[in-house]
C-alpha cells in the first residue's frame, strides 16, 4: 500500500500544460514540478514558454521542455503536442488551463467574439482526445485536468463590476459552464480506457492588474471575507492529477473560498 508521500509524488511523470506562463498557469506548472513532474510548458510565444519552463524547479532528475502552441487553432494543437511528446518521450497527465479572452459584456460583444471566446473549448477537447490516445497507444493510464471556475456554476453578481468595468463575461460563463459538461461526459467514455477527466474550478483569484474597488466588493461576497492566491491551486492540482485522486473522475473541484456554498 503507497503511503501518502507516495500517491501525491509525482515523479517519473509527465505533465502537459497549456497556457503555462499565466498568472494562475505559472502556480500550477510550479507545483507539479514541485511534485516531480517533468513539466511541458505551453504558450502561444515561444520565448515565453522558454523563461516559464526554466524558471521552474528540478526534482530528482525531472527535466522541463517548452512549446509553442496556439489552442485557438487546430494545426498548433496538434503540431504542439506531438513536439511535447518528441522532447519529453511521453505524456502523462494534462492540464488545459489556457485562454483567449474575450472581454465584452453582453450588451457589446458580437456574435463572432462570442463564438471565438467558445472555441477554446474546442481546444480542451482537441488536446484531451491526443492525450487520450496517446495513453492508450502506451497502454498505460493517464489525467486530464480541465480549468472550469466558479462562474461555470453560478450567475456573477451585477453589483461587483456596475460602474467600475464590464460585466462578468456572458461567453465566459456559457465556457466554462461547458467545460464542467465536458468533463463529465469525457470521463464517462474514457474511464475504461483507464484515463481519468477532472475538472479544477477557482473561485476568485483576481491579479494585481484587477480594480481594487472591485475586489473589495468581491470581497464582501466570499465567506472566507478574502480573495485567493495562486498558491492556494497548488495542492489541487497535484491532487488531481497524482494517485491520491486515482479512483476519482468526471468530478468538478471547487476552489472558491465558500463562494458557490451561499
Amino acid at each position: 500500500m503507497k503511503n501518502v508521500s507516495e500517491l501525491f509524488s509525482l515523479k517519473g511523470k509527465v505533465a502537459f500544460i497549456s497556457g503555462a506562463t499565466g498568472y494562475l498557469g505559472s502556480a500550477m506548472a510550479e507545483a507539479l514540478a514541485e511534485a516531480g513532474a517533468s513539466v511541458v510548458v505551453s504558450s502561444r510565444n515561444l520565448e515565453k514558454a522558454q523563461q516559464a519552463a526554466g524558471k521552474l524547479p528540478q526534482i530528482e532528475g525531472a527535466v522541463h521542455y517548452a512549446v509553442e502552441m496556439d489552442q485557438m487553432e487546430e494545426d498548433s494543437i496538434q503540431a504542439g503536442f506531438e513536439q511535447a511528446v518528441q522532447l519529453a518521450g511521453c505524456i502523462d497527465i494534462l492540464v488545459n488551463n489556457g485562454q483567449q479572452s474575450a472581454p465584452q459584456d453582453w450588451k457589446e460583444v458580437t456574435g463572432e467574439q462570442f463564438t471565438q471566446q467558445l472555441q477554446n473549448a474546442t481546444g480542451y477537447f482537441l488536446l484531451s482526445r491526443l492525450l487520450r490516445s496517446h495513453v492508450v497507444e502506451r497502454g498505460c493510464c493517464g489525467s486530464v485536468i480541465m480549468l472550469g471556475s466558479m462562474y461555470g456554476i453560478v450567475g456573477s453578481y451585477p453589483e461587483c463590476y456596475e460602474e467600475i468595468q464590464y460585466s462578468s463575461p456572458v461567453a465566459y460563463h456559457v465556457l466554462k459552464g461547458g467545460v464542467l459538461q465536458m468533463t463529465r461526459h469525457l470521463a464517462v467514455y474514457w474511464g475504461k480506457d483507464n484515463v481519468r477527466v477532472n475538472s479544477l474550478s477557482p473561485g476568485p483569484f483576481p491579479s494585481s492588474a484587477a480594480p481594487q474597488n472591485m475586489v473589495d466588493r468581491l470581497i464582501t461576497k466570499s465567506p472566507m471575507g478574502r480573495m485567493g492566491t495562486p498558491e492556494e491551486l497548488k495542492g489541487a492540482i497535484v491532487f488531481l492529477a497524482s494517485d491520491a485522486s486515482s479512483y476519482m473522475t468526471g468530478q468538478n473541484l471547487v476552489i472558491d473560498g465558500g463562494w458557490t456554498a451561499w
